[in-house]
């Protein structure tokens, strides 16, 4: 599970497991711009190419402490 994104300015910071890191050469933790969980993984996808495909399907995550099942449109982060 992605740990909650915590905002940072204008950014998240996102957090993603450690069975991951082999797609991000070892980052767990990286700001990405975005006001929607969609946005970030489209963020994350630009610096990671292929790790989107690797959070596609069934993916929850946690935003400010809160469990999201189908978190593609949620909002992250106070606008």
């Amino acid at each position: 599970m992605i740990r909650p994104p915590e905002r940072v300015g204008s950014l998240a910071r996102v957090f993603l497991p450690r069975s991951l890191a082999s797609y991000t050469d070892g980052v767990l933790e990286i700001e990405v711009p975005g006001e929607t969980v969609r946005a970030l993984i489209a963020g994350l996808e630009a610096t990671y190419p292929g790790l989107a495909e690797k959070l596609s399907g069934r993916l929850a995550v946690a935003i400010d402490g809160d469990i999201v099942a189908d978190p593609y449109l949620e909002a992250v982060g106070s606008a």
